[in-house]
């Protein structure tokens, strides 16, 4: 039967409250040294920063509205406060305020506002690319992931991301992905043993009692991890069921071998089927009886949020200063607010 000692641990969905902060704020000083501070280049700049932005006065106060582009799920509003802090904390122009309006997960509709932001005009000027960059490219990944989620139906499968994760974004990638409905497999190579195809084939236990052995010895050794075994051939499982592994994964298999496995497996162990999912696929797969599908795309081939780019009329009275991509302002004399700033995506 299968094993419920792991069942809290593979079917997880990982939650702002189990990402450390000063970790993501590690992250984010690396985003603004990119930005200011030639951060990867050989040769830095000689002096760390935003030659544009400081042309402006101090005293530049602003109030803007984040808002959606399109339908999208949510996903990266605990940042914004975290970026414009970082930023607020190097140049010490002056700090914002951001008020949201939705949470993570929330499904929004087209100009829907996602917060507002107030506060010095600088502060924010030097933070919007970085915090839209996090935001539009996790509520990318949250928004692909619902589509598939969606594509399941009522299935009682539960869609899982991989590893397959860009270099120091895991759990912010995974993290969007169980916003967008979905369950987080690992998340990394220390919360579960996995015996994939390379590992076995590398000690001769591919096959027959060797390949049993290998699912036992790797329990022994590992008595408080989930031991999860990769097949790509239907003759496989018997052994692996025999060594009592907790989840077994059907690797590239067919639509009628995977129904073959899901009968020979029974409920024997936990089922995950894996290797070419995709937006197309994934709605067959989840009717096959599986547990888990497990799908790499819902982080590598999800799309960003495009941002928007607002077109306002000339002003005539006043000074006018255009910045690209999302926004203008106009220029007041000190201690007056500046009315109207959009951040789009």
């Amino acid at each position: 039967m299968k094993n419920d000692k792991f069942l809290k641990h593979m079917v997880r969905r990982l939650t702002w409250g189990e990402i450390s902060e000063p970790d993501i704020r590690a992250i984010i000083k690396t985003a603004i040294s990119e930005d200011i501070a030639g951060f990867g280049l050989v040769e830095k700049p000689n002096k760390a920063t935003d030659p544009t932005t400081d042309i402006l006065s101090k005293d530049y106060n602003a109030k803007a509205a984040l808002c959606a582009r399109k339908p999208l799920k949510l996903c990266g509003v605990n940042l914004v406060a975290l970026v414009m802090d970082e930023y607020f904390k190097m140049f010490a122009d002056g700090a914002c305020k951001f008020t949201p309006l939705a949470k993570d997960g929330d499904f929004l509709e087209k100009g829907q506002k996602i917060g507002i932001i107030e506060g010095s005009a600088k502060t924010m000027l030097r933070s919007e690319r970085i915090l839209l960059n996090f935001m539009q490219h996790l509520s990318g990944i949250a928004t692909y992931t619902a589509q598939f989620v969606s594509a399941m139906g009522n299935s009682k499968t539960m869609l899982l991301d991989t590893r397959k994760t860009t270099p120091c974004f895991r759990v912010l990638e995974k993290y969007a992905v169980a916003c967008g409905g979905a369950f987080n497999h690992r998340i990394g190579l220390f919360d579960r043993v996995m015996l994939k195809d390379n590992h076995l084939a590398f000690s001769g236990s591919s096959k027959g009692e060797r390949l049993a052995d290998a699912v036992r010895r790797a329990k022994a050794l590992n008595p408080d991890l989930a031991v999860e075994v990769e097949v790509d051939d239907i003759s496989q499982i018997p052994y692996v069921l025999e060594a009592s592994a907790d989840v077994i994964m059907f690797d590239n298999f067919s639509v009628e071998d995977i129904k073959k496995a899901v009968d020979i497996v029974k409920d024997n162990a936990w089922t995950e089927i894996s290797g070419g999912v995709n937006l197309q696929s994934v709605g067959l797969l989840a009717t096959l009886g599986c547990d888990f599908i497990s799908c790499g795309a819902l982080v590598h081939q999800a799309p960003w949020i495009e941002p928007y780019l607002p077109k306002r009329p000339a002003k005539k009275r006043g000074k006018q200063i255009c910045l690209p991509h999302f926004f203008c302002i106009k220029e007041l004399p000190k201690g007056q607010r500046i009315r109207k700033v959009y951040f789009c995506f």
